[in-house]
């Protein structure tokens, strides 16, 4: 029982956390990308943008951080024997990504937010890109203990544990290789529909004449610059976000099809297990849709691709495909006797809904570029609509990705090495786990609640009406996110 609870925990603070994460990733990116037009160009629309996003990109950072402590506090209190079996490994790079990143990232952040006006520009510019390049550094560095879970290198086991070997060797991790960039893209798709949803919202009140620039801010203030001025920055916050999505979006799908073919070969039962394919198969059909009996090992009934699975391991039309019956003998026989099997079920969904969010996006963000390019946009309300409402898109194949990867390993906490009924603390009892885990929840649950509506208030205010940390003399209204 203490197992079940300790797993619904941990993957329940997991995907609250991820939330936040992929959006931090991408939206520093792009403030740092507006500020840079700003200092070059000098003009001030790119500087209302940066403002604008960045008032969005500290709301989601702060919410980020919250819900991302207690995740280190969960190995040493329900996962002890996990941490004292691998914490001389896994702690390293988390110690170096606090050390190296975050704290970089703090500080950095703490002085773009008061430094408008108060810093030079090329030193404001400098402390956003340092931001960006931190947060994308800190994903690294928890990728880094992440990936030796899913692909154990640079250790040694010694009396009864494993002990860190090479550093260096866990920094090139083939494994870290395909997922820190496909989970760094996966931040970028975030941002820049994020970005577009939220232009179009915009762009569609300067349809309706609402136009930005006209509406009153917050407490009844009017929000600085013209109506013209209003719409043209959402017009140039929506092409660099459908730029940046254009690209990310092909990019990340194609990292993905690479860490697919890497995963064939390293953890050929979650692929397996993601293809719900129970026999082993030359040439291996794509089961599209499947009815999974897992108690019987079978397919009750699927849509298939011939050859689409071979072509997809090893590019080529043929190719041998482990079944997950054959990769259950071939683990019994080299780890003992035991269920090697992972949810098959929720693997399976949870890669095609990844995929099919995935290619969706990829068409939304080619189609916006099609209509960008001919100028008729803003002629199409109904698209501008779908972009709108097509902001969660990311987050479910981001949450959905994270679980194929997580479950796709099971029953390991760190792939052959140690199962995950091993790794969890004899001594809490299930009771206490229980209580933490509705605390947890609920907990969670507010603070997402928060984020939503923080990010929704200051999404829909006019840009320049109400800008974090900026002070009253130069033109902003300074704003305290806890009143």
């Amino acid at each position: 029982m203490e197992l079940i609870l300790a797993r619904w925990q941990f993957g329940i603070t997991t995907v609250f956390h991820f939330f936040f994460v992929p959006l931090t990733l991408g939206l520093s990116i792009l403030v740092a990308i507006m500020e840079t037009l700003y200092v070059r160009r000098g003009e001030e629309t790119y500087k209302k943008m940066a403002q604008f996003w960045g008032n969005l990109f500290v709301i989601n950072f702060v919410l980020g951080v919250v819900t991302g402590i207690v995740q280190e506090f969960q190995f040493g209190m329900n996962w002890s024997e996990y941490s004292r079996f691998v914490g001389d490994v896994f702690g390293a790079p988390l110690a170096v990504e606090a050390l190296a990143a975050f704290f970089l990232e703090s500080t950095f952040l703490g002085l773009w937010v008061f430094g408008w006006d108060r810093i030079s520009k090329g030193l404001h510019l400098a402390a956003i890109w340092l931001v960006a390049f931190a947060s994308n550094l800190s994903a690294f560095w928890i990728l880094v203990a992440n990936s030796f879970m899913q692909e154990p290198v640079g250790y040694a086991l010694r009396n009864g544990r494993a002990e860190m070997t090479s550093f260096g060797a866990l920094l090139t991790n083939p494994h870290v290789l395909y997922q820190y960039p496909h989970t760094v893209l996966a931040g970028f798709v975030t941002a820049s529909f994020f970005v577009m949803g939220i232009s179009a919202y915009h762009l569609l009140r300067s349809r309706s004449g609402a136009i930005a620039g006209v509406q009153p801010g917050a407490h009844g203030q009017a929000a600085a610059g013209g109506p013209a001025e209003g719409a043209g920055l959402f017009r140039r916050s929506f092409r660099l976000g459908m730029i940046f999505g254009v690209i990310s979006t092909i990019l990340v799908v194609g990292v993905g099809h690479f860490q697919g073919q890497h995963l064939i070969r390293t953890q050929p039962m979650k692929m397996a297990a993601a293809e719900a394919l129970w026999d082993s198969a030359d040439p291996a059909p794509l089961a599209l849709v499947a009815g999974i009996d897992e108690k019987g090992q079978r397919n009750t009934f699927e849509l298939k691709v011939p050859y689409l699975g071979s072509l997809l391991a090893y590019n080529r039309p043929s190719g041998k495909v482990l079944g997950i019956k054959e990769l259950q003998r071939q683990d019994s026989a080299k780890y003992g006797p035991g269920q090697y099997v992972p949810p098959v079920t929720p693997v399976f969904w949870s890669f095609r809904i990844m995929v099919a969010a995935g290619f969706l996006m990829i068409l939304l963000a080619l189609y916006a570029l099609y209509l960008s390019t001919k100028g008729r946009l803003e002629e199409r309300p109904r698209f501008l609509k779908v972009l709108l409402w097509s902001i969660p898109l990311p987050y479910i194949a981001n949450t959905t990705g994270w679980i194929m990867a997580e479950m796709g390993r099971q029953p390991w906490i760190v792939y052959g090495l140690q199962r995950v009924g091993e790794a969890v603390s004899p001594a809490v009892g299930s009771g206490a786990v229980l209580a933490s885990l509705v605390v947890f929840t609920l907990l969670y649950g507010v603070l997402t609640v928060v984020d939503v509506y923080l990010l929704m208030r200051f999404a829909r205010m006019d840009a320049g009406a109400a800008v974090i940390g900026k002070p009253a003399e130069a033109g902003g209204r300074e704003v305290s996110l806890w009143n």
